[in-house]
Order: structure tokens, then C-alpha cells, then sequence
């Protein structure tokens, strides 16, 4: 399906905690010269796997959050797995962006996404409550239905029911949000909730979704690759973002995050000796569930995750042909499902936050608020 030409996306209005310069009315210059354009967020995700001791790969998947804090990116997003992904996964993200609370000054801490369903919503609106008051208001939190069968056989939930029990769950999880009356009369959480609004992501696969997203008053994440088509994944998602678009009414701007594979190094070459073997590995699994077709090779399997490698002058014109970018307020790059070593990863952090992002009109927080301020 070929896609119309699009205005840019709408801008990023100021998250409770967050510096101005997270506002619409701030612009950075094109890399293209000539006009500004909305500044986006940048942002990281993990699924915080590594090869070996566990504490090893929780360190570094921690010591990420801190060295992407100095470098500017605007959000830290962690995904929530309670089976094991070979080679590490999260069960418990809001215990882990605690610490990363601790460890970070300004980098906000958000989950892509936390379970829903196998949760109890009033817990966990107390556990994001927790961590946002101890990390001065840097909470957003993203949430899905998953659909792993072994997972919610663990927790005794119905994974037929999965839509629904997230709908339900949401419900409860906004109440106890704002503050409101939760599971029984005079009972409401603590500490209190500040403003989360506009904090709520939802993520989707369709859309419908979409659509009952934006009526729900959610921001939309848009996950790296769409399962299950044939079609690239920015040509099956650019109508899902249309759709959310055009069903939102709430009085704020629309927010959507578009998570991305990005991998710079130093050429492409270089890029998929180390992704390559990863990439083709996770798509045969996800061939055995019928999610991508059986007898894959490596090009293929990266095509199907949507995959933006090598050096990042090429990175910077793939992206530039993104379908959906141009209406995205926050680009969240992520390294699943290759997991790369730890100085590897830090210097694609590096590559992506000084090349990358600004070249799509991207600037750290510190740099967009010392243009506004004309310094």
C-alpha cells in the first residue's frame, strides 16, 4: 500500500517534571537546512539480556539508563518478560527503574510495556507512584495485554481473555491514578499520584487498537516490526497512526512512539557481523509460532523486524524514508533482538544520540534549551 505524502507530526507537549523544552513551541533545525521542525524525544529500550551471569547483565542494562542520561536521550523504556528470554528478560521493570532512579538525574523512566493483565492494577499504580515520587515526577508507563500462553498460565489468567482483562485492568490503573477511589470504599493509593494524564501508553497491533487507544485517552507505542505481514512495517503501521489520529479528542496533543531497530556502527558490514546471527535466530522462533514464514534467511529476518543498521549516514537516509516517523513525537531505538556486547551498545547509544537523532532535527534537552534561550 503506498502511502500520500504527510505534514509533519503534531509536537510534544510538557510532561508534570519535565524541562520546557519538551513543548511543541521548540524547534530544532533540519539537517536538511532551511526550515525547523517540532522537536521529537529520543529514547532507549531494553529488554536487558546479555550473555552470562544474570548480575552482569542487570549492571549493564542499568549502567545504559546512566550513560544514556548523560548523553540527552529524553526517555528510558524497559520491556517487561517473566519467561526467560534466553539470555536475561525483566520480570519485575518497576524494582529496576527504582534503582535507575537512583542512578539518573534527568532521563525519564518508562515501560514498554508492563503486562497488564498479570498484574493487579491497584499494586501496580502504587508501585508506579512509588517510583515516580522517588525519581521527582519521571514516570511514564506503558502497558499491553503481551500474549505469551506460558506466561499467563503461570499467573492463572485466561490468554483468550487478554484484550478484555487489559481493558479492565486499564480502567482500574487510570482510577487509582488519579487518585480515585480503588477497590473499596475511602481507599485510595499511596503516595498520591501527581498528574498522569498524559503519561499512559498503550501499546497496539492493529487498528482498531489504535482507534480505542486514542479514545481512551492513551499515547500510542508502535511496536518494532508488525507480525504477521508481508508488507514492510512502517506501510502496515502508517494507517494505525493515521487512525489513532483521527479518533483523538482529547483537549492535548497526541503523542505517538514509534520503537524502532537501530544500529549504528562503524560500516554496515561491521553492523551485521554482530546483529546478523542474533536477528536470524529470534525470527526462526518467531517462525515456529507462525509470526514470520518458516525457512527465513538473514535478510529476510531483518527486513521482517524493520531493521535500520549500519553506518549512520545510511541509518539517517532509511530513516528519512520511514513511513511513519514523520508522525511520531518519540523515537525509541532499540538493539532486540540482537543482543550485542556491552561496550558495542554503548557506543550505538553514542553513535545514535551525536549522529543519528540530530541529523532527523533531534538535540539533547540541554541543547534545545539553550537555543530557546538564545544561548
Amino acid at each position: 500500500m503506498k502511502q500520500e505524502p504527510v505534514s509533519r507530526g503534531p509536537g510534544i507537549p510538557s510532561l508534570q517534571g519535565e524541562e520546557d523544552v519538551n513543548d511543541a513551541s521548540v524547534t530544532a533545525v533540519s539537517a536538511t537546512g532551511g526550515s525547523a521542525s517540532p522537536r521529537f524525544r529520543l529514547g532507549f529500550l531494553t529488554h536487558v539480556q546479555g550473555p552470562g551471569d544474570l548480575t552482569a547483565t542487570y549492571d549493564h542494562a542499568q549502567e545504559l539508563f546512566v550513560v544514556a542520561d548523560e548523553l540527552g536521550f529524553d526517555v528510558g523504556w524497559v520491556a517487561q518478560h517473566h519467561v526467560s528470554l534466553g539470555g536475561g528478560g525483566l520480570p519485575s521493570p518497576w524494582t529496576f527503574l527504582a534503582y535507575a532512579a537512583a542512578r539518573t538525574r534527568r532521563i525519564r523512566l518508562a515501560t514498554a510495556i508492563t503486562i497488564l493483565p498479570l498484574e493487579d492494577p491497584v499494586r501496580l499504580a502504587e508501585d508506579v507512584s512509588v517510583v515516580d515520587t522517588l525519581s521527582g515526577g519521571r514516570v511514564e508507563i506503558g502497558v499491553g495485554s503481551g500474549g505469551s500462553e506460558l506466561e499467563y498460565a503461570a499467573f492463572g489468567r485466561d490468554v483468550g481473555r487478554r484484550r478484555e482483562l487489559t481493558s479492565e485492568g486499564l480502567a482500574v490503573l487510570r482510577k487509582a491514578l488519579a487518585n480515585e477511589e480503588v477497590g473499596a470504599p475511602g481507599f485510595t493509593i499511596q503516595p498520591p499520584a501527581r498528574d498522569f494524564t498524559d503519561r499512559i501508553w498503550q501499546g497496539v497491533f492493529s487498528g482498531p487498537g489504535a482507534e480505542y487507544a486514542a479514545a481512551s485517552g492513551s499515547n500510542l507505542l508502535l511496536n518494532r516490526a508488525a507480525y504477521g505481514y508481508d508488507e514492510p512495517t512502517d506501510t502496515v503501521q502508517r494507517p494505525w497512526a493515521d487512525a489513532y489520529l483521527a479518533a483523538w479528542n482529547q483537549p492535548r496533543r497526541p503523542r505517538i512512539g514509534l520503537s524502532r531497530f537501530i544500529f549504528p556502527a562503524a560500516d554496515r558490514r561491521t553492523a551485521l557481523a554482530q546483529i546478523g546471527p542474533h536477528v536470524l535466530a529470534a525470527a526462526q522462533r518467531f517462525s515456529e509460532h507462525g509470526a514470520f514464514p518458516k525457512g527465513i534467511d538473514t535478510d529476510e529476518a531483518l527486513r521482517r523486524f524493520h531493521s535500520f543498521y549500519g553506518h549512520p549516514d545510511e541509518i539517517i537516509a532509511q530513516l528519512r524514508q520511514e513511513q511513519v516517523l514523520p508522525v511520531a513525537t518519540d523515537l525509541i531505538a532499540q538493539f532486540n533482538p540482537a543482543v550485542v556486547d556491552h561496550d558495542v551498545a554503548i557506543r550505538a547509544l553514542e553513535l545514535i544520540a551525536t549522529e543519528v537523532a540530530p541529523a532527523l532535527g533531534w538535540q539533547p534537552a540541554s541543547s534545545a534549551a539553550s537555543a530557546l534561550a538564545g544561548v
